[in-house]
């Protein structure tokens, strides 16, 4: 009996950690908003994230499994493919994005991944277009245009190509970490992936600079402490939540439950930052969010 109790609270408890960090992710645009008011651009945003989440996650793999740090010299592009080519790139995409477009605009383009995924799988792992396939690709391509707002005065073209290019970066996690999950834990591949992200980030966040608008500071522990709850509430405890999530809830009903994400960060958008959110962009965003579940429930019944 207590074993049957153990396991349902279980089943419980990972729909609702998957939800718990759709709503931290989708927080982020407070976070990167706030932090552009020290005059930070979007790359030191990025580089103050990813260094101290890469941080935390380093001491949290050393206290549960030191071996943990251990990799195969064949496979360090691999996490440099993780680092660079997905996490750094899609980050400093999102958080260009927020900068440029509302909150909601900037998510839904992010949440393009998993037609990045469809694609990317057919071209790398020769998987076949079905007409499901062609449908939510109609669907999330007919969203992208009403959420550009290219009948009206929307984004510009370079807007919407840096919120894709989040969404193509998100994607490549998907299928990099997918090789990475088979050779490693999901702590390794989620620590090794921010440290070469880290490792990326200062080649290109200009960091005398960014030093120079710590010490100007007029409100430096502040500023610190912020820097940190950016790191833990944006990146540490939302990929720790949804590891463990996955742990008894199938990654395609996951990936359907952290469809929040952009649902919260289009009530942050209203809410707190008074962003309009008009009838054409709403509908692509469900045209978007439709083309998601659509191919979530496709992988669903391929497992059935």
């Amino acid at each position: 009996m207590a074993h049957m109790f153990k396991l349902f609270s279980k089943k419980q408890i990972g729909p609702i950690l998957i939800i718990l960090a759709g709503c931290f992710w989708g927080s982020m645009g407070i976070f990167v908003r706030k932090l552009g008011t020290y005059e930070f651009d979007s790359i030191q945003i990025v580089s103050i994230r990813v260094t101290l989440a890469a941080l935390i996650f380093a001491l949290l793999l050393f206290a549960k499994d030191r071996s943990g740090f251990r990799i195969a010299g064949r496979d360090i592009p691999l996490f440099l493919g993780l680092g660079f080519g997905s996490i750094l790139f899609f980050t400093v995409c999102y958080f260009t994005a927020i900068t440029m477009m509302s909150l909601s605009t900037a998510a839904i383009l992010l949440y393009t991944s998993p037609v990045w995924i469809m694609l990317m799988s057919i071209l790398f792992f020769h998987e076949k277009m079905d007409r499901r396939k062609l449908i939510a690709l109609a669907l999330a391509f007919t969203g992208c245009i009403l959420v550009s707002g290219i009948s009206g005065d929307g984004m510009s073209f370079k807007g919407l190509l840096i919120g894709l290019g989040s969404g193509i970066g998100y994607g490549l996690y998907s299928i990099l970490g997918t090789v990475a999950l088979k050779r490693y834990s999901s702590y390794t591949v989620t620590t090794y992936t921010f440290i070469f992200a880290a490792i990326g980030s200062w080649f290109i966040c200009r960091p005398a600079d960014m030093i120079n608008k710590f010490s100007v500071a007029t409100d430096l522990g502040f500023l610190i402490m912020f820097c940190v709850l950016t790191a833990l509430i944006t990146a540490v405890i939302p990929f720790l939540a949804y590891t463990l999530g996955l742990e008894s809830v199938e990654a395609s009903k996951a990936g359907i439950i952290a469809t929040i994400e952009p649902m919260v960060a289009t009530l942050i958008g209203t809410v707190v930052f008074s962003e309009p959110l008009t009838i054409m962009s709403g509908l692509g965003i469900l045209l978007i969010l439709s083309a998601v579940v659509i191919l979530n429930l496709k992988q669903e019944k391929q497992k059935a």
